[in-house]
């Protein structure tokens, strides 16, 4: 049996990352998540679902308005020297949930941290810091900031309360 018709059968479905990571010359963060859920995939950028709080969150920290379209978020993250990227490139997934995660070919770091000022990493949830950990911070030599899921799925955290603890990224 083929690997298509076994993921099929499955559910699982086999993801490569549809778009590019988001980074200046100028970025000093960089900010990793695991892989686009669905909605961000069908958006083509990062924290596509209407319930992710990533964009809410951010803004709160940053002290801006909450960005709407694709290009107010790309000016945010450049006005701010932020960067955005994920920590796989590709796997078999269901759906949009990290923990159904297999067969993963991470993101190369590399050109991001050559190309730009990227001192400190931080990683969108356990599960970016784990493959973070597991594939990249060895090559980088950078210790990544494991920081609350902006998720919908992590419900424990209040946008309020993801906004307190995200502080840090300043």
């Amino acid at each position: 049996m083929s690997r298509e018709k076994r993921l099929k059968e499955s559910n699982y479905t086999h993801v490569i990352h549809p778009f590019p990571a988001l980074y200046g010359a100028d970025s000093k963060i960089l900010i990793l998540g695991s892989l686009p859920s669905v909605k961000s995939r069908e958006q083509n950028f990062f924290y596509g679902h209407p319930q992710n709080r990533f964009w809410k969150m951010l803004a709160a920290v940053l002290g801006e308005k909450i960005p709407e379209t694709i290009e107010e978020k790309k000016e945010l993250l450049h006005r701010n020297h932020i960067a955005l990227w994920d920590t796989i490139y590709s796997c078999d997934i269901i759906g949009s949930s990290d923990s159904s995660i297999k067969n993963v070919v991470p993101t190369d770091l590399n050109r991001i941290l050559e190309e730009s000022e990227v001192e400190r990493i931080f990683c969108n949830g356990k599960a970016s810091g784990n493959y973070y950990k597991k594939y990249q911070e060895s090559r980088t030599g950078i210790e990544a900031t494991v920081l609350p899921s902006t998720s919908p799925a992590n419900a424990a955290f209040s946008l309020e309360k993801l906004i307190e603890i995200w502080k840090c990224i300043l």
